[in-house]
């Protein structure tokens, strides 16, 4: 099991404090009482679960052109076109994604592209699934302008919840990204928003209470309605793929 250096501080303190007082205990059931081994599993099991929470599996990226996949694992709790949002002229398409303590935290780019701003709100801490929580919640935005092809700019939030209490983000302004890509992390429960321009022809791919995966899941699909999803294809046709490489979709399987 591959896991992230996100969880590096958390996984020494969990071996530290669990995992050492576990042994310590199975040593005292194996030599004194097998009555201790009561205490031994709960703790040992605790253990296991806070290491394994920081687990980075790979994904196999679907490289069909015209797709956004899911920038988190978790259930799908809200898909909603918003009349508004700010930084997107015109309506918007908000799909929240909610992770619970038992899904991968790793957060993927829905999108190859380059950041164009990332920044952070200081906020509470209710339940990720509060209707209130992208709103009045500690967060942090990442602003994307897309691949030749998809209608942005793209938007990924990750918000804190009720248990979490650190975001990490990867990425700056500048940086450029593969669709799939690591992009960060949440931890301890939390949720995920893909926020973009609600455009002719961009269509969820899911529907709520849906579970998916960070990279591996298409979470909105572009038709051929859609205009920059047309040029885009019209650019590529033209062997206009100068820079794409490095932030679009691999010709090839894409499992990482």
């Amino acid at each position: 099991m591959t896991l992230t250096k996100h969880g590096i501080r958390e996984m020494v303190i969990s071996t530290a404090t669990l995992g050492i007082s576990a042994g310590i205990l199975a040593f005292v059931a194996v030599t004194q009482s097998p009555w201790f081994w009561f205490a031994v599993a709960p703790m040992f099991a605790l253990w296991v679960f806070s290491i394994a929470f920081f687990r980075d599996p790979n994904r196999t990226i679907p490289v069909e052109p015209g797709l956004l996949v899911s920038p988190a694992d978790g259930k799908v709790t809200e898909i909603t076109r918003l009349d508004h949002y700010e930084g997107i002229d015109g309506p918007a398409l908000r799909i929240s994604i909610f992770l619970s303590v038992f899904d991968v935290h790793l957060n993927r780019a829905p999108c190859g592209g380059r950041v164009v701003e990332t920044f952070y709100q200081p906020g509470e801490f209710l339940d990720a699934r509060h209707p209130e929580s992208g709103i009045r919640n500690e967060a942090n935005t990442i602003i994307i302008e897309p691949e030749a092809g998809v209608p942005g700019p793209v938007i990924v939030r990750q918000v804190a919840g009720l248990i979490a209490r650190r975001i990490v983000c990867r990425v700056n302004a500048g940086s450029t990204m593969r669709r799939g890509d690591r992009i960060g992390m949440i931890k301890f429960g939390s949720r995920t928003d893909l926020i973009m321009p609600a455009a002719k022809g961009v269509e969820p791919a899911v529907k709520l209470e849906d579970t998916v995966r960070a990279g591996a899941t298409v979470l909105i699909r572009l038709s051929p309605q859609t205009d920059e999803f047309t040029a885009g294809r019209h650019a590529g046709q033209a062997g206009s793929t100068k820079g794409r490489t490095a932030v679009g979709a691999d010709a090839g399987s894409r499992n990482r």
